[in-house]
């Protein structure tokens, strides 16, 4: 399974690190997945929200992977950097829904789920944000719902800053079964929380 994390300038580090480092660990109890940490340009590095600048391992444009994972961040403050400042601009949410509607199984951490909705592909449909953008998300026109994770089959939200995790852990177990997740919260030494909603679809 080929997952890619897309990071932007003002992008909250845990909601990129968090999932990347649960499915590192995932691949290394032995499944078959590898995780890369891309941009959509060629800019060497991302700065995000904290300040924080790490180095991006490839481009989103070149790459088709089976999951996409959105982080979110800085959605509130409405700045030139950050979720809402691409969602904006536009060039990631219209890549999600090309990889969307390629069949890319798309997954939004905290905020992110807003640059889904910005991409259309919550219409309609059950998801959850940061509680600070329920109503953006409502306004959207996605179904909200009050849980930790929402997976709606093709598209997989969850609320909170460190709902990353849960999200990253419940995809595990999806994909891979509870006992190789299982293995990496222990590792992590991370107790999973909140509900998870799954719809009937």
């Amino acid at each position: 399974m080929d997952i890619a994390i897309v990071a932007f300038n003002g992008v909250d580090e845990l909601d990129a690190v968090g999932p990347y480092e649960v499915f590192a660990n995932a691949a290394d109890e032995g499944v078959d997945l590898a995780v890369t940490l891309c941009t959509l340009d060629d800019a060497p590095t991302v700065t995000a929200s904290h300040g924080l600048t790490f180095e991006a391992q490839g481009r989103l444009d070149d790459r088709d992977p089976d999951l996409l994972v959105v982080p979110g961040g800085q959605w509130n403050a409405r700045g030139e950097t950050g979720a809402w400042a691409e969602a904006e601009r536009g060039v990631l949410p219209a890549r999600v829904r090309d990889l969307h509607d390629a069949g890319v199984t798309v997954a939004g951490v905290c905020t992110g789920g807003m640059l889904l909705a910005r991409a259309g592909v919550t219409d309609g449909r059950p998801a959850t944000t940061h509680r600070g953008a329920l109503d953006d998300l409502r306004a959207s026109g996605a179904t909200v719902v009050d849980a930790r994770v929402v997976d709606d089959g093709d598209v997989v939200t969850a609320g909170g800053v460190t709902s990353g995790i849960d999200l990253a852990l419940y995809l595990v177990e999806r994909e891979f079964g509870a006992s190789v997740a299982d293995a990496v919260a222990s590792r992590m030494e991370y107790e999973r929380r909140g509900e998870t909603y799954v719809s009937d679809q």
